[in-house]
């Protein structure tokens, strides 16, 4: 499976999209043969709520797992492997969003490290 991911800031490598391969390995490959039949009812929901939630809100993995109760590598897991048996349109989607918070992730915690010492100089 390849799918062509375009992201809205140009591309990482400033090219308009790149090529994502995800690999799948046991019986994550079986499932994603059987378009996802092997995996959970409840883990197909979470997937989906968490995928659109990422969507919607521009949220970061951080984000979202606080918001729904889990780990950030269970939701990193669920956007790249498990949204893209389910869904490969939602995952694209998915997967630029977080591939656009990854390209800002360093500006983020420059403002963060600059408050902080901000605060303590008053």
């Amino acid at each position: 499976m390849t799918v062509v991911c375009k992201f809205p800031h140009g591309g990482i490598d400033g090219k308009t999209g790149t090529e994502f391969k995800p690999v799948l390995k046991g019986r994550l490959a079986q499932g994603a043969a059987r378009k996802g039949g092997s995996m959970k009812n409840h883990i197909q929901k979470r997937v989906l709520t968490v995928a659109n939630f990422i969507i919607n809100s521009r949220a970061t993995v951080r984000e979202a797992a606080k918001k729904f109760g889990v780990s950030k590598s269970t939701v990193y897991k669920d956007i790249t492997v498990n949204l893209f048996i389910l869904n490969p349109e939602l995952a694209m989607a998915a997967k630029n969003v977080l591939e656009y918070n990854k390209s800002e992730r360093h500006i983020r915690g420059g403002l963060s490290t600059k408050e902080k010492y901000l605060k303590i100089s008053t």
